[in-house]
């Protein structure tokens, strides 16, 4: 891989510095780093391979030259500033809602879809959500040998995901819970300690949330299948990382456990921690900081002959985002 000049847009964002991290740790050639954000968080610094680097505010001329602009600032900073970014010709790979049901974006999980990062019209990589690419990454080869016809999956979500102030307020709560005191919400929708919530937006005419209508959509977007059948429904827990999902599948034929296991062995980001006999299977706490997607207690669905269950776990912070898009810049860039 050639050295390339990288912008990391939110570098302060709890997102935009694990980025900073996989790029340091998977040895990415960086040549210029370029730390960028909003003007509240300009003049920060942030380390990179031992050398302070300040964080400027975004701007136009930040873009020039850049090979990959890596976005990790929300929907909003992502539609006003990547367009502009790649019209200073960077490939901008987005880890935000904005562009990934745009039909000239590619919504790309290496694992899975690479060749969609081919053509890119708006010069635009989208980041799927992070509950999807743990589910796609663990189902697509299931999907290539028998077509995944239906899935229903529940998500059991960290806390990270919704940012370093939630999870600051979820150890106040717990805090607060140990002592028998009052806990207070914070930024969080209500006590997440001890507790379980549902606080994404809604979407009042279906009843679903928005996350879980992402999985819908994006799942079919980068497996290529408009049929498929998703069935979602999203929990956020009182975990600080990792996100888990129990997934069953319907295929277009009968599958076995066995037959699962052999397809998903050696498959690309996924290890098998299926030992459930034994009380091996995959636990949040254990994939905090790693890369993989997690696969285990696989089973054959006893309400649904033929089909199958699976419990599937992954840092949602690396996988789900920052280590995703930096895999999608290898990719772009392998040349």
């Amino acid at each position: 891989m050639r050295s390339i000049d990288v912008a990391i847009l939110g570098a302060t964002g709890v997102v935009g510095r694990e980025m900073l991290r996989v790029l340091e740790q998977r040895e990415v050639p960086v040549g210029r780093l370029k730390l960028l954000a909003s003007p509240r968080s300009a003049g920060a610094t942030l380390s990179f391979r031992g050398r302070e680097h300040t964080v400027e505010a975004v701007t136009d001329e930040a873009f020039q030259g850049i090979d990959a602009a890596l976005f990790s600032a929300g929907a909003g900073t992502s539609r006003e500033w990547a367009p502009r970014a790649a019209a200073r010709g960077a490939v901008v790979i987005d880890n935000s809602s904005a562009w990934r049901m745009d039909d000239a974006v590619p919504l790309v999980v290496p694992e899975v879809n690479p060749d969609a990062a081919r053509e890119r019209p708006r010069g635009i990589i989208a980041n799927p959500n992070c509950s999807t690419i743990q589910l796609v990454v663990a189902l697509a080869p299931l999907h290539r040998a028998a077509r995944v016809r239906r899935i229903v999956v529940a998500t059991y979500q960290a806390i990270s995901g919704a940012g370093i102030e939630a999870v600051r307020a979820l150890e106040a709560q717990q805090r607060a819970l140990v002592a028998g005191e009052p806990a207070e919400p914070g930024p969080l929708s209500g006590q997440l300690a001890g507790n379980l919530l549902m606080h994404w937006k809604r979407d009042t005419a279906s009843g679903y949330q928005e996350e879980e209508l992402k999985m819908v959509h994006e799942t079919r977007k980068i497996l290529g299948d408009a049929e498929i059948r998703v069935s979602p429904t999203a929990v956020r827990v009182p975990v600080l990382n990792a996100h888990s999902e129990a997934v069953t599948v319907e295929l277009a034929r009968p599958m076995t456990a066995t037959e699962a296991r052999t397809l998903l062995t050696g498959a690309p980001g996924v290890e098998l921690v299926d030992d459930f006999a034994n009380g091996v299977y995959p636990q949040p706490l254990a994939a905090s900081g790693r890369d993989p997607v997690y696969v285990g207690r696989i089973r054959e669905d006893v309400g649904n002959p033929g089909g199958l269950q699976l419990w599937v776990v992954a840092d949602n912070l690396r996988k789900g985002a920052a280590l995703n898009a930096v895999q999608i810049a290898e990719l772009v860039f392998a040349s």
